[in-house]
């Protein structure tokens, strides 16, 4: 047996045989051209055959998965038709005379090298993408097979020849994948029935292929580095998704208890669906208010589908995110109702506007900043740019007389901010009256407590809200001085150090002194190694994922 010890990205057991996939060539020859017009109008056509094979995965990534899962590919066909991009590429092909796929690969190295040399670990990401969206343009222009096959499989030969084609098994096995890296158009595409989860070499916790396999129900592993071993292939393996280990050839006592384990949590997950309807309190009546984090209107299916009481976190942001111009109060009226309508008497907490740090957006013209999490960002521009902010609470206050709708303000540090978002929401009411339009006149407003300073001037701020929700993501990030989009970091970015856990003791504290309720809406809600702790200390409401929110009720109910 040969233990390998990883970062565990998506929990989960699996145990199986292991397939390696090979690294894909991408040799591209240097060809000098006669025609560069023609090269041009090649490149071109491919570039729109790549675009409407990123449409066509962004609708199966959304249809399987939700629409917030999809958006990376609309990031990805954005890049593609980037008239920057482009315009060095047929640079490239117009000064040098080289053929598209070489001017392709060029300009993708470059793009790739200057995104990685960037201080911001959001942009260092970019440079991922930037190679994945110029492979597919290359594929087309080498005539390759899509990636975005039908059949769902993915690029890239197994080690053993004739027992894997395109990375899938083909006797109707499902296999653990192991390989360099994947990028996330190819893990987006695996097919489930024949995938139990997959190991890297490469990668974070962070990454977007991270981040799919947790959507898609893989156990997934990365960061293995020099232990990813092209002869495992064939091997049998076990991998643990939340710890991070991977056993290839494990000895009888460890398969056994793996499989032990596998199956308890398999018997968990059937029993779950038993909980829909169930009141979310312990076995002493302690109750707790079990809410769900949404992105965008579509997801409220899935919060209804998990049963979730309310929704704790509308990320309003993704309003922008998804535009190419400002969005105007009509569209976010209209989006801000139908998830209110939709929900009915549950509780639809609707965050303001959350752009900057690692949410930028073109269009609001952000200056560069050489550490945009400590920037501009948040509730700094909604009370700078007040016409941008009214814009937002005139559709917020309008939607609320369709639905139970609260207001929840981003990055607060001070009272004073608080004051000043308050007053911009009382013009908003007071135009409104003058218009003599409807709206819940009593709408409850709160702060996501996600910095230092605002725990420290909680009580204060308690006084000018009707509620706290932690925002644990943030707080960890800001407490422990760890830039969170920074994989290196990893190891010392802990959101269970005893520090973020006594900001949320003393939040909870100065929430329930003042008579307000304080929920947390970060990632630490759905962590069930806390759960305990969380109701020991008195937390009101836990908002999460969708589909955290049955396993989060068993283990409240068990309390």
């Amino acid at each position: 047996m040969r233990t390998i010890q990883g970062v565990g990205v998506s929990a989960g057991i699996a145990i199986g045989t292991v397939r390696v996939l090979a690294a894909a060539d991408h040799a591209v020859e240097r060809r000098v051209i006669d025609d560069p017009q023609a090269e041009m109008d090649r490149f071109r056509a491919a570039r729109d055959m790549a675009v409407a094979q990123l449409r066509r995965l962004r609708d199966n990534v959304a249809a399987e998965f939700g629409e917030n899962k999809a958006e990376l590919f609309d990031a990805h066909r954005l890049m593609l038709q980037d008239p920057d991009y482009a315009g060095c590429v047929e640079g490239l092909i117009a000064q040098d005379k080289v053929n598209a796929e070489f001017a392709v690969k060029s300009v993708a190295e470059q793009f790739a090298a200057m995104f990685a040399a960037m201080d911001s670990s959001t942009m260092q990401a970019r440079a991922a993408d930037v190679e994945d969206v110029s492979r597919r343009v290359m594929n087309v222009l080498q005539g390759k097979r899509d990636s975005t096959a039908q059949d769902g499989s993915i690029q890239g030969d197994a080690v053993q020849n004739g027992t894997v084609q395109n990375g899938i098994a083909q006797n109707g096995e499902s296999h653990i994948i192991f390989a360099q890296d994947l990028a996330p158009s190819e893990t987006a595409q695996l097919d489930r029935a024949k995938v139990l989860g997959l190991v890297t070499a490469k990668g974070s916790a962070n990454s977007h292929t991270a981040i799919l396999a947790r959507t898609m129900g893989l156990p997934a592993i990365t960061g293995i580095g020099d232990a990813f071993d092209p002869t495992d292939d064939g091997h049998v393996a076990v991998i643990d998704g939340a710890s991070g280990v991977v056993f290839v050839d494990p000895d009888e006592a460890t398969l056994t208890e793996c499989q032990r384990r596998k199956a308890e949590a398999e018997e968990h997950l059937s029993l779950l669906p038993k909980l829909k309807g169930k009141p979310t309190e312990t076995k002493s009546g302690q109750r707790v208010h079990l809410y769900a984090n949404i992105s965008r209107p579509s997801d409220v299916a899935a919060v209804l589908a998990n049963d979730a009481e309310g929704i704790g976190l509308f990320r309003s942001e993704f309003l922008y995110l998804e535009r190419e111009d400002w969005p105007t109060e009509e569209f976010q009226f209209d989006a801000y109702r139908q998830v209110a309508q939709e929900m009915g008497d549950r509780p639809v907490i609707i965050r303001t506007l959350d752009i900057g740090a690692d949410k930028q957006v073109d269009y609001f013209n952000l200056d560069h900043e050489d550490n945009p999490a400590l920037g501009y960002r948040a509730i700094r521009i909604c009370l700078t740019r007040p016409e941008i902010f009214k814009v937002q609470l005139r559709a917020l206050l309008r939607a609320s007389a369709y639905g139970n709708i609260a207001i929840m303000l981003p990055m607060i540090t001070s009272v004073q901010e608080v004051r000043d978002a308050k007053r911009i929401l009382e013009e908003a009411k007071s135009e409104l009256r003058g218009e003599h339009t409807d709206f819940n006149e009593s709408i409850q407003i709160g702060v996501m407590i996600e910095t230092p300073a605002s725990v420290i001037m909680a009580d204060e701020l308690a006084a000018e809200v009707d509620f706290f929700s932690i925002g644990t993501n943030d707080l960890t990030q800001y407490t422990l001085a760890c830039d969170r989009q920074t994989p290196s970091l990893e190891r010392f970015a802990d959101p269970h150090s005893p520090a973020v856990l006594r900001m949320i003791q003393m939040t909870i504290e100065a929430a329930h002194r003042h008579g307000i309720w304080c929920g947390i809406c970060g990632e630490l809600g759905a962590d069930l190694s806390l759960t305990d702790t969380f109701l020991c200390l008195g937390i009101d409401e836990l908002s999460v994922s969708p589909t955290s929110v049955l396993p989060l009720r068993n283990v409240i109910r068990n309390h």
